[in-house]
């Protein structure tokens, strides 16, 4: 083997080898759900107590804010397992034990809609959260709420269509 093909066979190596940097960033994905856990249930604590004297519009307000919340987890939990088996290793999870049915069966284009569309729900309930007391908001910050969500849907939508040119 000559010197040039040892080369190029160690920096394959090593690339292939630094996949395993992103494996404390899926890490570090768990340590941002359970932050979002504590969010979720301090939001719940203080909502509680107040339940029977919300009027209507607040009580909808807090629920799509613990909406909001809950969509947000859910969405790091499919980048995180979704990713570290794309790009660093396929999990070895015991017969015995529960396992996803989507698990494993994402590749980069999936889970590329995934998010795209998930960023596109917390949007909107973002946006139904802001129409909801439409009138605290100024006209002009209302005008950019749209814009961007509107942005985010065209993305996704370029993104869903780009998607189905490729796969054909």
């Amino acid at each position: 083997m000559s010197l040039q093909e040892k080369t190029e066979r160690t920096l394959e190596r090593l690339m292939y080898a630094s996949r395993w940097i992103l494996a404390p960033i899926y890490i570090g994905m768990s340590l941002a759900l359970l932050a979002l856990f504590i969010k979720f249930f301090q939001e719940l604590y203080h909502f509680l107590p107040y339940i029977l004297e919300m009027n209507e519009s607040d009580l909808i307000l807090k629920l799509l804010t613990l909406i909001d919340l809950t969509m947000v987890g859910s969405l790091i939990v499919i980048v995180m397992f979704s990713g570290y088996e794309n790009f660093v290793s396929r999990m070895d999870i015991d017969e015995t034990t529960e396992k996803l049915d989507w698990l494993g069966t994402h590749d980069y284009g999936s889970l590329k809609m995934k998010v795209a569309s998930s960023i596109v729900a917390i949007s909107s309930i973002h946006l139904l959260k802001i129409f909801m007391n439409i009138i605290a908001t100024d006209n002009g910050k209302l005008m950019w709420y749209m814009l961007i969500h509107l942005t985010l849907v065209f993305s996704a939508l370029l993104m869903a269509f780009q998607d189905k040119l490729t796969k054909h």
